[in-house]
């Protein structure tokens, strides 16, 4: 059996002592030359165990001031159903209900975007057709916990009041909820879980670590005969957020 990677073994060391309470919450730790000599490893090993523990939500980095020990933070539970989308609003905002925490969401729509090549494959549609887009930052007591960023036909909802998801009489309401305004009934939803790294845009709007672990779902709304009429890629903090799928029976 070969051994344990250095950087894991520091890793351990290190998570230990904040067990211990070697080192608080908010507190600096040593600079890596120290922690290598007393662990009697390189500085490059401390640096891949910390920033193993920073993508873990142990530690924290801050720029030009050092890495500490995160603050101790609820994980927020997101919870993935078919089930969830009501006529009484958001899944969101009843998931931060439960949890009595207070919801918000920052949105911004650009209508008439051409599909990217990708996009255009999961709508069946052809590429460069017109689409609506609109990005999300959602928030949890005014911390970002999750980034969605949706894409609509535009030959599916233009010149209606659904047309930009955020805006008109039906805003906030949630793909299921407006696409039945304009007489689509959406059948089901595929999602399409996966772990990555953040890139640096997503770790800056979502507060963590560049390259720290996150869930990318990829999403698609289907109409009940079979066409695409919503895609969306959402990527949740994995330190931050734990994802819940609740699957209903029918009877």
């Amino acid at each position: 059996m070969s051994e344990q990677p250095p950087y894991l073994r520091i890793a351990d060391e290190l998570r230990q002592r904040i067990a211990e309470h070697v080192w608080e919450p908010g507190e600096r730790l040593p600079s890596r030359a120290q922690i290598g000599q007393e662990c009697g490893v390189g500085e490059n090993v401390v640096r891949r165990a910390q920033e193993l523990l920073i993508s873990q939500g142990v530690l924290e980095g801050r720029a030009g001031s050092g890495t500490y020990v995160a603050e101790p933070r609820e994980r927020v539970r997101v919870v993935r159903s078919s089930a969830r989308e009501q006529p009484s609003g958001s899944p969101f905002r009843q998931d931060m209900k439960a949890l009595r925490l207070q919801s918000d969401w920052e949105s911004r729509t650009d209508a008439k975007v051409p599909a990217p090549a990708e996009i255009a494959t999961r709508l069946g549609i052809a590429e460069g057709e017109p689409c609506v887009r609109t990005t999300y930052e959602f928030l949890a007591d005014g911390k970002p916990v999750q980034l969605s960023t949706s894409w609509e036909p535009y030959a599916v909802t233009g010149g209606t009041l659904v047309v930009l998801p955020e805006g008109g009489p039906h805003a906030g309401a949630g793909v299921v909820n407006r696409m039945a305004e304009i007489g689509v009934t959406i059948s089901h939803a595929v999602e399409q879980p996966e772990p990555r790294h953040a890139t640096a845009e997503e770790a800056s709007l979502l507060g963590i670590q560049k390259a720290a672990l996150v869930t990318h779902i990829r999403r698609t709304y289907y109409s009940d005969d079979g066409r695409p009429v919503e895609t969306a890629d959402i990527v949740v903090p994995a330190a931050h957020c734990e994802i819940v799928y609740e699957i209903p029976i029918n009877r």
